[in-house]
């Protein structure tokens, strides 16, 4: 197929399977998806795995634990597809700053730092265990959002390696919101979870983009893409508000 014919396939809800008939525009707009899918999930353990001694007991820091393995795991199984376009993997993991972070009061919306793809809001602190836990319930939540994009997306290898992510990651928002259960039941003040959510809902809201993107129209029509940014972030928000309700907390 030519080009031009690929890019007709895809629209028509075709897929890809292999990088040798993967257009070169296609191919960047992939490789950029799974750059922000690898950054982020990086840069998000190396964050989580500074908090898992804060936990306040030994089933909350293996929990912790096993989020920075999975999520750590999750950015691999990306990262061997990105291998197959010629990503140095070997020294990828090491090449960026994974832990930097920005001033807790800084406000990049949805730009990008120069080191590297991930999402803004994983260049934000967290302070302490339980505005970590609220954090991770936020995003995760936002994360299942994704998933339900990325298990569709036309390059085949990746919807399977998203398929098998998709599970790992739900079960990881599960976790978040037993740990600020066990923390309410154990005297926290809600005030301060409130606080936490207050900082962090703008800062994950912003990781759905910006509600007019001039690549949107692009992404749908190669098949990386199906909803609109606006649908997405109001997706999570709706499921967001609904697991902070159960708490006994609410969206700001």
């Amino acid at each position: 197929m030519t080009e031009m014919s690929i890019t007709d396939y895809l629209a028509q809800g075709g897929v890809l399977t292999s990088p040798e008939n993967v257009p070169a525009r296609y191919r960047a707009e992939l490789m950029r998806l799974m750059a922000t899918f690898v950054d982020s999930a990086l840069a998000g353990a190396a964050g989580f795995a500074d908090i898992i001694n804060e936990g306040p007991g030994i089933k909350e820091r293996i929990a912790a634990a096993k989020i920075v393995l999975e999520k750590t795991d999750n950015a691999d199984k990306v990262l061997t597809i990105m291998g197959e376009f010629g990503a140095n993997t070997a020294r990828y993991a090491n090449h960026h700053p994974w832990t930097d972070r920005l001033e807790r009061d800084a406000d990049i919306g949805t730009t990008r730092t120069d080191t590297d793809m991930r999402l803004a809001v994983f260049n934000y602190p967290m302070h302490g265990w339980a505005d970590a836990v609220v954090m991770n319930l936020l995003m995760g939540l936002a994360v299942g959002v994704q998933m339900g994009e990325f298990k569709r997306v036309s390059y085949a290898p990746l919807a399977d390696a998203f398929r098998a992510i998709a599970p790992v990651e739900a079960r990881h928002a599960e976790l978040a919101a037993e740990g600020i259960e066990r923390l309410i039941q154990t005297g926290a003040d809600k005030a301060d979870l409130q606080a936490s959510i207050a900082y962090w809902w703008p800062r994950v809201a912003a990781s759905f983009g910006k509600d007019v993107s001039t690549r949107a129209g692009q992404l749908q029509a190669y098949g990386l893409r199906h909803s609109t940014n606006a649908e997405l972030r109001e997706e999570w928000e709706a499921a967001s508000a609904t697991a902070l309700n159960k708490l006994g907390l609410s969206a700001p």
